[in-house]
């Protein structure tokens, strides 16, 4: 359905393509250091890794940044599990992912992509997110 695409930015490899990332370095980064994904299980990542439309950094043989979007390529995206390695920050990483990502072609299209963020809105918003215009519509299940 998409096409991979393969960039340098400033000596580091940004990608779409998965055979490229380490799914390993991002379960380690996930268990160890998110605030949102401590513990997950290696299984659990690789599920959704297979499943969503990844985009990363690579650096090295290392997997230096990464990010994915849950989506049904149609309608609705929803960004999740979006990091940089904590040395590798302030090189405008994250901003080239999000650029390559929101100006692929089917991204576009979408008519609705949603995220959640504790510390990083400042950055989403110089790519259009802004917060909810109706939370209270909005629900949540946690099984």
């Amino acid at each position: 359905m998409t096409h991979s695409v393969t960039i340098n930015h400033d000596g580091y490899t940004i990608t779409t393509d998965k055979s490229l990332m380490k799914v390993e370095d991002v379960h380690r980064w996930l268990s160890e250091e998110s605030y949102w994904s401590k513990d997950i299980a290696f299984e659990k990542v690789k599920t959704s890794f297979d499943n969503s439309f990844c985009i990363g950094a690579v650096s090295d043989d290392k997997q230096i940044a990464f990010g994915r979007l849950i989506t049904d390529y149609g309608a609705f995206a929803y960004l999740a599990d979006v990091y940089v390695v904590e040395e590798h920050r302030g090189k405008g990483i994250c901003k080239a992912m999000m650029k390559i990502l929101f100006e692929l072609d089917w991204v576009m299209q979408l008519r609705s992509i949603m995220l959640a963020t504790r510390d990083a809105h400042d950055l989403y918003r110089q790519f259009g997110f802004s917060e909810l215009p109706n939370p209270e519509r909005y629900m949540k299940k946690n099984p």
